[in-house]
């Protein structure tokens, strides 16, 4: 592991509960696991007038104009639109300013909504394309959770919003099914437990998809549902954007996309399913939610197509369908989403040979990643 840089305050995990505890001035406690010790908040103005993602990370020479201790400077710092880089004059503002508060959230979410992500450094092209697609969508309220200092610093300078979750894992690719990959798994339910009990709907996603087009007036479609979540079914139970008729989906829940609302159950299933990770290092995070939400499957939720109970009998779930909220079966191999002329919303490089250059090249292959134009030029000049 790559030693922090001593501009970097180092924080011990008693010292970050309590800069967290100061910092949303609450009056109950907050276990150190969910105590993340950062956040940066931005939001967007016309994708016009922003600046390119490709151009080099540029290494900032002064010091940082801004006064952090007070509302003026915070207020900048989380409103600053998205692809705004700060200023070549400025430098790294301290680490504490990143740290994820309802304040922040607050100040990205649209009609309580949130979008997030979460990389270490090895994953930095993935999550530029990533904020790229919701971005041209005019998708803005979004964050991104940073796994280690390097990629904190390189969205910070490239204008993303970001928050250090402080997990210290490595910067490069740890590879699925390793200790650290697991790790990576825990991480996704403490931070969507979190911003659960901060109030907010939370639509979490890998970095390893993109999205085609806005998904969030399609969920909103449901707002019975408690979760809706992404599967690795291959043959669609309906011809339609409809939700997929759970009676004939038995596939695994795919978590790497899912809206969670903050409703008592959701929060209640997340604590238990937080739990049971963290007793087991052995239980892949998928796994621990498919089992936990397959104690019960049905019956349907009267006069809501699609929506089932599920979990103890109390928690509505909805399977988002596969033809439009693709696997990478179901988008490259398949090409479901054309047979039934739909318009996919999301593509998650699932059922793919090769790694992470794999899941590069897939994306690539179908002109979804975030490269330069010349990448694509196949000119003879």
């Amino acid at each position: 592991m790559k030693p922090i840089h001593a501009g970097i305050l180092l924080i011990t995990a008693t010292s970050s509960l309590l800069i967290f505890y100061f910092w949303l001035g609450t009056d109950y406690t907050v276990s150190w696991s969910n105590a993340y010790t950062s956040i940066f908040a931005l939001r967007s103005k016309d994708k016009n007038e922003r600046n390119s993602t490709h151009d080099n990370i540029y290494t900032p020479n002064d010091g940082y104009k801004q006064d952090l201790s007070s509302s003026e400077g915070i207020d900048l710092l989380f409103k600053r639109p998205i692809w705004e880089r700060p200023s070549p004059n400025s430098r790294m503002p301290p680490i504490e300013a990143f740290g994820l508060t309802r304040q922040m959230v607050a100040s990205r979410a649209k009609k309580n909504v949130i979008v997030v992500t979460f990389a270490n450094h090895a994953f930095l092209d993935f999550v530029l394309t990533w904020v790229k697609h919701l971005t041209d969508l005019n998708v803005f309220n979004l964050i991104v959770g940073a796994m280690d200092t390097q990629i904190l610093e390189a969205l910070f300078w490239e204008g993303v919003p970001v928050f250090n979750m402080g997990s210290n894992v490595n910067t490069i690719d740890v590879g699925w099914g390793s200790p650290t990959f697991h790790k990576m798994g825990r991480e996704k339910v403490i931070l969507v437990d979190h911003i659960l009990s901060l109030g907010f709907e939370i639509l979490m996603c890998d970095t390893d998809m993109v999205w085609t087009k806005n998904p969030l007036p399609y969920l909103a479609r449901f707002p019975t549902a408690d979760v809706l979540v992404s599967s690795d079914q291959l043959v669609n139970s309906v011809d339609d954007d409809q939700l997929e008729n759970w009676e004939r989906a038995p596939g695994a829940y795919n978590i790497g996309i899912f809206l969670w609302r903050p409703t008592l159950i959701a929060k209640h299933f997340a604590k238990e399913w937080k739990t049971q990770l963290l007793k087991d290092d052995l239980i892949w995070d998928q796994n621990g939610f498919n089992d936990l939400m397959r104690k019960q499957s049905g019956p349907s939720v009267p006069n809501e197509n699609g929506i089932f109970y599920a979990y103890n009998g109390s928690l509505k779930l909805g399977i988002l369908p596969v033809s439009i909220f693709c696997s990478g079966h179901t988008f490259f191999v398949q090409a479901l989403y054309e047979k039934l002329s739909l318009r996919p919303y999301a593509v998650h490089t699932t059922f793919q040979f090769g790694g992470t250059p794999g899941k590069r090249h897939r994306l690539r292959e179908a002109k979804l990643f975030h490269d330069k134009p010349e990448y694509y030029n196949v000119s003879s000049t």
